[in-house]
């Protein structure tokens, strides 16, 4: 009995005690910078990600807050493991080394991964300095000749437009690249070139 008592107490206890410690829990204060820094290595240690992206998969545990964040990142920067312009730079390297990609999915996938837009433009600058859209274009498409076969319809040429549009090449270069590549096919490219216009 005395034991159902005191539980009965102390869930009161918990019940009617307002939640003032917010996301910091049990752990003192050096516990969780200490914590928070382990788990911020590792994060890092599985795969780069930009300072508010760790920022923000830190701030899910309930056991740090955002000072012991706060003071992980700090110390991250300083140790020169977490650098916003040299992970966008590196990222969009990877990404365009893997696969012909064009400066607006990047752009866009950047965002994703939380690095600001002036970030994100100085990198790819950068990345688009090295390897132009037009050398990428042209990759995308020997490519899609190579696993697809020469575009043989105003369908075939429609999936092309549209496919070299979803990797995020400007409209215009992808209309011009688009109507040279089929520019020996058998129909009229100016009515397969682009979408619909009905």
């Amino acid at each position: 009995m005395r034991k159902r008592k005191t539980y009965r107490r102390d869930s009161d206890r918990r019940t009617e005690a307002p939640k003032q410690e917010g996301n910091a829990h049990s752990l003192d204060p050096t516990k969780a910078r200490e914590r928070t820094l382990q788990r911020a290595v590792k994060l890092l240690a599985a795969k780069p990600r930009s300072e508010a992206e760790l920022r923000e998969r830190l701030l899910e545990k309930e056991w740090t807050n955002e000072e012991a964040v706060e003071a992980a990142l700090a110390r991250l920067r300083e140790y020169g493991y977490l650098d916003d312009q040299r992970f966008a730079f590196g990222f969009a390297s990877y990404r365009v080394r893997q696969k012909p990609i064009g400066r607006q999915r990047l752009a866009r996938d950047l965002q994703l991964k939380k690095v600001s837009r002036e970030t994100a433009d100085e990198a790819l600058d950068l990345v688009f300095t090295e390897t132009s859209e037009e050398q990428l274009i042209d990759r995308a498409i020997e490519k899609r000749f190579r696993l697809r076969g020469r575009p043989a319809s105003r369908a075939e040429t429609k999936s092309l437009f549209d496919h070299l549009l979803r990797l995020g090449f400007p409209y215009d270069l992808v209309i011009n690249r688009v109507r040279a590549a089929v520019a020996s096919a058998n129909f009229d490219t100016d009515e397969t070139a682009g979408p619909d216009e009905d």
